[in-house]
This record gives C-alpha cells, sequence and structure tokens, in this order.
C-alpha cells in the first residue's frame, strides 16, 4: 500500500478525542506526526496532554483501527513526552469548537516557571466575564469546573498548560 503524506495526515487527523468528541486529535494539537512504514505499514507519533492520561490507549486503539479500514496492516503508534504538551499546540478551530460544545476553550498563552496569573474565563453559553472557579479540576484533570454567575451555569474550562 503507497500512501502520500497528505492521506496518511487526513487519516490520523480524522481520529477524535474520546474525552471531547467534537475535537479531532490534530484540533487538540497531540498529532505530531505519521510517516509510512514499509509496504503496508505506518508510524504515528502522539503527545498525551499530560503523562498517564487515560485517553491515549483509546486513542491508540482508534488510530489503529483508522489505519486497518484504510489497508494498513502494520500501525505503530509512538508517545512521545518531550517536548510537553502545551494548549500552545490546539488549533483556533479546535478552542473555537470547544466553545461550541460548552466547554470554555484556554485563554491566553502557556507560561514557563512559577509565575501565577489570575484568570477570568467567558462563559461559553452567555460570554459573560462574571464567572467564578467551583473547582480546580473538573470532569476530567485538563479541566476546571467554572460557574457562570450571570447565567449560572457551571461549564468546564479546558486549562492552559505549558
Amino acid at each position: 500500500m503507497s500512501a502520500t503524506a497528505s492521506e496518511l495526515l487526513r487519516i490520523a487527523s480524522s481520529v477524535t478525542d474520546p474525552e471531547i468528541p467534537v475535537l479531532t486529535i490534530e484540533d487538540l494539537g497531540i498529532l505530531r506526526g505519521v510517516e509510512a512504514e514499509g509496504e503496508d505499514g505506518v508510524v504515528v507519533t502522539i503527545t498525551p496532554t499530560y503523562s498517564g492520561c487515560p485517553a491515549m490507549d483509546a486513542i491508540r486503539e482508534d488510530l489503529e483501527k483508522a489505519f486497518g479500514e484504510a489497508g494498513f496492516g502494520r500501525v505503530r503508534v509512538n508517545l512521545v513526552l518531550s517536548p510537553a504538551w502545551t494548549t500552545d499546540w490546539m488549533s483556533e478551530s479546535g478552542k473555537a469548537k470547544l466553545e461550541e460544545y460548552g466547554i470554555a476553550p484556554p485563554t491566553g498563552k502557556g507560561h514557563r516557571g512559577p509565575v501565577t496569573l489570575g484568570l477570568t474565563v467567558k462563559c461559553p453559553r452567555c460570554h459573560s466575564l462574571n464567572t467564578r472557579e467551583l473547582s480546580r479540576f473538573g470532569s476530567t484533570s485538563c479541566k476546571a469546573l467554572y460557574q457562570c454567575r450571570d447565567c449560572l451555569e457551571p461549564f468546564d474550562y479546558f486549562k492552559v498548560l505549558s
């Protein structure tokens, strides 16, 4: 089986995040590379949002399935931890999809070092900035739970990670 680089990327980019199914692994920025290996093989490189992320097993299986259905007999998925994933790698399209899904996207850029900043998070439903953090951890470790003080709705905020 012979495939172009763009075909390989298209197949890998069709895989969605199991925790946030409106995002592809490309939107999320965890897809680091894909290349052919031999006649019917492919190597996909991904970086987890954090080490120990439980979604990586499901993403690996989904990549194997997507490439298997496309006719590839061998699929190798490499997890690369360095450089560490950052929300800076998320696409603007992915951030927009998060907001449409009801999750406030990360705002600002990741930082290096011990700097801690106060943050105003916009409600993805009514767009108010009058929000408050309820819990540092939401439905997954990479999200925090917020509530809008205007519409009173709770919502997840995808934390800025660097």
